[in-house]
């Protein structure tokens, strides 16, 4: 990870998605949509000149935080953000399978 440039998650609820901003430039976003008391993540990208920063999780981490803040449950429909909570647990609390239900939904 990269400790000389000032990072920000940044919540664009219009818009349905948490941006990575990297010294006030977008690197990255993670989309969602929500499903009752679940903040379901859809897709995340980081552009690929940011690759092999650590963006990526920078990015989950402050949108897990946000939705915990918020009272949310999460889901990691999102194959990136499934990975990230499976390999870290601070989040445990929050996070939900995907039933067949949920994804029958999206």
């Amino acid at each position: 990870m990269s400790d000389n440039n000032e990072t920000e998650v940044v919540h664009q609820p219009e818009r349905h998605r948490y941006v990575l901003e990297v010294d006030g430039h977008e690197v990255g976003f993670t989309g969602y949509t929500d499903r009752h008391d679940k903040r379901v993540f859809l897709h995340t990208e980081i552009d690929p000149a940011e690759g092999g920063k650590g963006y990526g999780s920078i990015l989950i981490k402050g949108a897990l935080s946000a939705v915990r803040e918020d009272g949310l449950k999460a889901v990691g429909i999102c194959p990136f953000v499934d990975a990230y909570v499976k390999k870290h647990h601070d989040f445990d609390d929050i996070v939900e399978p995907a039933s067949v239900e949920l994804r029958a939904s999206l």
